[in-house]
């Protein structure tokens, strides 16, 4: 058992069910990347993830990510775990299923002139990837950061990730899933269990 444990964010969505933290305008909150702009669709219309959001929820992280392995599942345009490696996160995996946002992910970090031995940018379903990875046994994670299109199945990937646990988690981790603020989630997912809710503002 490796004691596990789920963060929960509710958000505000779009009515066209696309990704929320998508912007025209996003830069990283603090670290050594602090105040850079990224890149971002310029045609998305959705809601984002607020700066403020992303702030409470990485002054919650903070004692856990100096070196710490970090996957940004479904990722968007990667700010996430650009964030994480800003503040000190030893390594992040981005994965996303839109090519778009692949190549997105690869400009913004090769803008930022981030190390390519400290990322790795997968073009692929989260389940798919997860499997993939589990199969693999190619390291477990500290911490996930799960935030699909609000339509998505939660419920499968969660309980995927609780059942492979060995493979994809590492002592102690955190598993952060960012929803829809109406959406309920189960609190326990096997041996993940839900230990605190996020909300800011809207969300």
């Amino acid at each position: 058992f490796h004691g596990a444990r789920i963060i929960t964010c509710g958000k505000e969505i779009s009515t066209d069910g696309c990704r929320a933290k998508i912007s025209k305008l996003m830069r990283i909150i603090s670290g050594k990347y602090r105040g850079r702009q990224l890149k971002s669709p310029p045609s998305a219309q959705t809601r984002p993830t607020s700066d403020r959001l992303r702030e409470t929820l990485f002054n919650v992280l903070a004692p856990r990510i100096e070196g710490a392995r970090f996957l940004d599942l479904c990722a968007g345009t990667g700010a996430v775990g650009i964030e994480a490696l800003s503040r000190g996160a030893e390594h992040a995996t981005f994965v996303d299923q839109s090519r778009k946002m692949c190549s997105l992910i690869e400009s913004n970090t090769s803008a930022l002139g981030i190390d390519e031995r400290e990322i790795e940018i997968v073009n692929a379903d989260a389940s798919d990837f997860l499997r993939r990875h589990a199969n693999k046994e190619r390291g477990a994670f500290d911490i996930i950061f799960f935030d699909p299109p609000y339509a998505a199945d939660y419920e499968a990937v969660l309980s995927f990730i609780a059942e492979h646990q060995q493979q994809l988690l590492a002592d102690e981790a955190i598993v952060v899933v960012e929803h829809y603020k109406k959406k309920d989630l189960p609190d326990e997912f096997g041996s993940l269990k839900r230990y605190r809710t996020l909300k800011q503002g809207d969300s």
